[in-house]
């Protein structure tokens, strides 16, 4: 069942050691899986053959809960491995960007468990031991990153831990070798925790399952290539390798799409239209991707102009079309075993031409051809997801038996995510190396302790609030704009009531030093003026001239109102006119990408369009 995707097995030197981390040397986004059968292990070819048969039942199980599931990378796959005196089964799984893959895998060797009672489970990925990160708030102090290599276990569908036996003894803690935790599960099964508390946090994410495998396939109708729409049909997982492709796509991969027309592929031609199976993940990254149509594609988006829902599926399958396009350029060199059937396909089809690929009834005729899903799941209303982290819902219906963002499980999803942070935030134990757990024995009562009362939560939120204004101030003072009181006659009553809480000789002194500040200051204001450091220009001279001898001081004739606004009006013109000329210089360098100009004027409410007419 596996995909092809050759993985070199670490040799036994890899895990001798119990100092080192044997999942430090996993590629990035990848989880790792060893499957042993303990209690067969008397003699050698009688585990070999229950590892072959226990492989088998594995892959089958495998295969029928993931027989319509798109995997972003790699799938569930198992091989016989022998190292440091252990029989046992390795899997190897990359997951790319889809971590609901890594889950999958989880689910399925936690269902091999209840199928097979001599079966003990490890799994870990990139991070190390994943299960017991997504535990941690619940973790005995002693268990640590330092000290939980090789300790999580999964038998009989339950989350099984080798307790620190040198911590009991008053030794130092020290990592656990595979080899030594296989012996200690042999000898001392009965030995091993298991806490009912962290069991239910590390598989908190495996509740949604089975039925999250289902969900999380999106169908979408998309206008391709006629060959495009035969190799989808024959092999569907195809789309993950081809949509990666074109997501990660580089320079190099470029030259594949804007090449001369006659030398590619697949030609934008022979279009027709159908539905593709894609997963969420690639869905989302596939539709997020903004693409000008290269050479050869724009007469074909000018023949559907004026039809959104159309040009939105040729715009997908164009997408698509060059992800199979880079993958067809070096095929049949690809580790991918799904990657050399698509070239294998391609070489077919060149030496029998297209007379093989599939007529319009045909395809018309292919199951769920006319299914196309909602795709408002991509969609975030930021006051939903406000309410949704409040607990306040606006629209119950909305979300009753729903998926997406307004479904239960989300929606429980957010809960979780805030309260940790907010026991991470309230927790005053808590360091760089994040929150510091007792014990299990000492759980509840530490809870008792640390319940805050109404006065300490006020508190708190008082201590860690946001100032607006001030906030206010500091991004108009580096856009360069002025910044302003928005309440001067608040602050002056505030300044007065704390003078008159000071005492008379401060207040005195406060006085003489406020009057000797604002004496100096008009000493050398008048300073600058008389050497003309101040004449910005002539009208703010003009101006400052005019207000000094105003009607009520000097009797002299005031200047016209209406030119002294116009006047006014027109320096605020220059100051908004170099504004707003950096804002858009700065937001047009964000190329359409987010960047501080468009998320600060997004704050304030403000969208800008994108700059799509330079080229007109």
């Amino acid at each position: 069942m596996a995909d092809g995707t050759e993985h070199a097995v670490p040799d036994s030197g890899d895990e001798k050691s119990g100092s080192d981390k044997p999942q430090c040397h996993l590629p990035d986004n990848s989880v790792e899986y060893c499957l042993f059968l303990l209690e067969e292990q008397v003699d050698a070819r009688r585990t070999l053959n229950a590892l072959e048969s226990l492989r088998k039942s594995a892959l089958g199980l495998a295969q029928t809960l993931t027989a319509d599931y798109i995997w972003q990378r790699d799938d569930f796959n198992l091989e016989l491995k022998v190292a440091d005196g252990l029989r046992y089964l390795h899997g190897l799984t990359e997951y790319g960007d889809a971590v609901e893959d890594e889950w999958l895998v989880v689910y399925i060797l936690r269902e091999l468990t209840k199928l097979h009672p001599s079966l003990w489970v490890r799994a870990a990925d990139t991070d190390g031991e994943f299960l017991l990160i997504e535990a941690a708030n619940v973790l005995p102090q002693w268990l640590s990153p330092e000290t939980d290599q090789n300790r999580v276990w999964i038998h009989k569908s339950n989350l099984m831990i080798i307790p620190d036996e040198d911590r009991r003894s008053g030794s130092s803690s020290s990592r656990l070798s595979l080899s030594a935790a296989v012996d200690y599960i042999t000898s001392q099964a009965d030995s091993l925790v298991h806490s009912a508390f962290i069991e239910a946090e590390a598989f908190y994410r495996l509740e949604r399952y089975p039925t999250q495998i289902s969900e999380s396939v999106h169908h979408s109708m998309v206008t391709v290539p006629r060959k495009v729409a035969y190799i989808l049909h024959e092999i569907p997982r195809s789309i993950a390798p081809a949509v990666e492709a074109f997501y990660l796509r580089d320079a190099i991969d470029m030259q594949s799409i804007i090449t001369a027309t006659a030398s590619r592929r697949f030609k934008p031609e022979d279009m027709v239209t159908f539905s593709a199976r894609f997963s969420r993940v690639l869905f989302a990254q596939l539709k997020s991707q903004r693409f000008e149509p290269p050479p050869g594609w724009q007469d074909a988006v000018r023949a559907v102009s004026g039809n959104d829902k159309s040009i939105a599926r040729l715009d997908m399958g164009m997408k698509l079309t060059c992800g199979f396009e880079i993958l067809a350029r070096d095929a049949a060199k690809n580790n991918s075993r799904i990657v050399r059937e698509v070239g294998l396909i391609l070489d077919d089809l060149d030496e029998d031409g297209d007379s093989t690929l599939p007529a319009d009834p045909e395809i018309n005729s292919w199951h769920g051809n006319e299914r196309d899903d909602d795709d408002s799941w991509m969609d975030i209303n930021y006051d939903d997801f406000d309410r949704e982290l409040s607990g306040q819902r606006q629209d119950a219906k909305s979300g009753a038996g729903g998926t997406g963002f307004g479904s239960a499980q989300t929606k429980a999803d957010l809960r979780k995510i805030v309260s940790r942070f907010e026991a991470f935030l309230n927790d005053e134990r808590a360091g760089l190396d994040g929150a510091e757990v007792d014990d299990l024995d000492d759980k509840e009562e530490d809870d008792d302790e640390n319940e805050l009362s109404d006065e300490d939560s006020e508190f708190e939120d008082k201590e860690v609030g946001f100032d607006e204004d001030a906030f206010s101030n500091i991004m108009r003072e580096m856009m360069g704009m002025p910044v302003h009181d928005p309440q001067p006659a608040a602050n002056t009553a505030k300044s007065s009531t704390s003078a008159s809480q000071l005492p008379p000789g401060s207040m005195a002194g406060a006085r003489e030093s406020d009057l000797g500040i604002e004496e100096l200051s008009s000493q050398m204001e008048a300073e600058l003026r008389g050497h003309g450091a101040l004449r910005l220009d002539s009208n703010a001279e003009k101006r400052i001239t005019s207000g000094g001898r105003g009607k009520g001081v000097g009797g002299g004739d005031s200047q016209d109102p209406d030119q002294e606004a116009s006047e006014g009006s027109d320096g605020e013109v220059d100051v908004d006119y170099n504004l707003a000329r950096n804002l858009l210089e700065s937001f047009k360098s964000q190329a359409g990408a987010s960047g501080p100009t468009g998320n600060i004027l997004g704050l304030m409410g403000l969208q800008l369009p994108r700059d799509e007419d330079d080229d007109a």
